[in-house]
């Protein structure tokens, strides 16, 4: 059974929807006319080898989590209970990790619920694996079509790989409100990041009338827009003069089957292809602002700092600390965990670890982490294990090293993966400052300076990476 429970009031910050009040907001925003389209992404190269043996949304996530939850998450909190996942690569953890997390849970009586994962495959009519976003979307139209006969209105499609927190009832609201047929959610960019983004440029009322992907010189200062419209105050706009695509829509249902089946049919992406071939075509496209955290987490580096972020005080970019809007993941029933005679700081411990007499700074030790006497770890993300073994188990194998950290080990700006075996007295700090290096046949990689130890992966007693 997973931690949220849909017999509990789902939570809002509309207290005449939680006593049963059919209001404006819940009318508009009735979840069983929007089904939730949640893409899982490519291969994942950008996050291999966490994505070596697991589908992008299922890397773990803030010791507890896996990124899937995040836009799961915001689909329950905002009362959307009909989503899909489409995936192509790795999709066994991901399925087993919804399967058991929501399905159980997530609807009610009358109002049926589901978390599915949709995996790429091969038919008569289709012989082809998804080719892009929107290819993956149109090969499942037959599926999604079927939901329109119980009354589904639109599609909202979602990433898998970002981290933030959105009200998804206020955006298919004012979707609604301005009768556009695509909407897409975006955010503030000063000029300084903006030149890594697709941006929009919008008139008046926020209708989008150009794009262009990551332009530079004349060409971005050229898609500056007045960002007022879309609700910032006078100062931050000024700040923030462009406005970025997040890769997050609302599609009316017949436009989606429209724009991938008449009028685009061989286009394979939403970003590059579909949201700009529909305003070309006279198709009402409209912006809307997300003003909030958000962070695209596909890459090593952006994934690892974004997970350490967790860990600031006294205000993080993003908490999980929210009661208004939780991220809810599958219950494990693991043991608090046990910290011996340790010296810990800034840091973030899943559940079920045992730490004994050990330092740990700036870091997030995930579920069942075992870290033994005199280790030091500084800037780490450990994801875990996935299970417990006895201590008997290793001893009766020739050379086998238990799994978890040895003792007197120091690791410093290091990603371990699930179920590694690092030996006593290891240093793994990047001595040379390498940049990017492929051991991978020696348990581990280097990519943007930061040391990721491969699951499953073998360190050797004394070895100094």
């Amino acid at each position: 059974m997973s931690s949220y429970d849909r017999s509990m009031p789902v939570p809002t910050k509309d207290a005449s929807t939680r006593h049963g009040m059919l209001t404006r907001r819940s009318w508009l925003c009735a979840p069983q006319t929007v089904l939730g389209i949640i893409l899982g992404g490519g291969a994942g190269s950008r996050l291999y080898p966490l994505t070596k043996r697991r589908a992008k949304p299922a890397v773990p996530l803030g010791a507890n989590y896996r990124l899937i939850d995040i836009p799961v998450s915001n689909c329950i909190n905002s009362n959307i209970n009909k989503i899909y996942c489409l995936t192509q690569f790795n999709s066994a953890s991901l399925n087993r990790h919804l399967s058991q997390a929501y399905n159980s849970n997530i609807g009610s009586y009358n109002k049926r619920g589901f978390v599915e994962v949709l995996a790429a495959q091969q038919s008569p009519t289709n012989p082809d694996w998804f080719q892009g976003t929107a290819d993956a979307v149109r090969q499942y139209l037959w599926l999604f079509e079927e939901s329109v006969k119980d009354g589904v209105e639109e599609y909202i499609i979602l990433s898998g790989d970002h981290l933030y927190r959105m009200d998804y009832e206020a955006f298919i609201r004012k979707h609604r409100e301005s009768g556009a047929d695509v909407t897409v959610s975006a955010v503030p960019m000063d000029e300084r990041r903006a030149e890594a983004f697709g941006l929009m440029k919008i008139d008046g009322s926020g209708k989008i009338t150009d794009f262009a992907e990551k332009p530079s010189g004349d060409a971005l200062k050229a898609m500056a827009v007045d960002t007022t419209i879309l609700g910032l105050d006078a100062q931050r706009a000024k700040e923030m003069p462009y406005i970025a695509s997040m890769g997050i829509y609302v599609f009316k249902a017949q436009a989606m089957l429209d724009l991938l089946t008449q009028h685009f049919p061989r286009a394979n992406d939403f970003g590059s292809e579909i949201i700009p071939g529909a305003k070309d075509f006279g198709m009402h496209v409209q912006a809307y602002l997300f003003d909030g955290y958000w962070e695209d987490i596909g890459t090593i580096e952006a994934f690892f700092n974004a997970n350490l972020s967790l860990t600031e005080q006294p205000n993080p970019k993003f908490s999980f600390y929210d009661r208004d809007a939780p991220i809810y993941t599958m219950s494990r029933f693991l043991p608090p965990s046990k910290l011996l005679d340790c010296m810990v700081e800034d840091s973030i411990i899943g559940d079920g670890c045992l730490i004994k007499q050990s330092t740990i700074r700036h870091s997030v030790i995930g579920l069942r982490s075992l870290i033994n006497e005199g280790a030091f770890l500084e800037n780490c993300l450990l994801m875990g294990a996935d299970y417990y073994e006895q201590p008997n188990e290793c001893e009766l194998l020739p050379g086998c090293l238990p799994m978890g950290i040895g003792h007197n080990s120091i690791i410093k700006n290091c990603i371990v993966d699930k179920n590694a075996r690092i030996g006593p007295n290891v240093q793994i700090v990047n001595k040379d400052g390498v940049v990017e290096a492929n051991n991978e046949d020696k348990g581990y990689i280097i990519k943007d300076g930061i040391t990721v130890i491969c699951r499953d992966s073998v360190i050797p007693e004394g070895t100094v990476i």
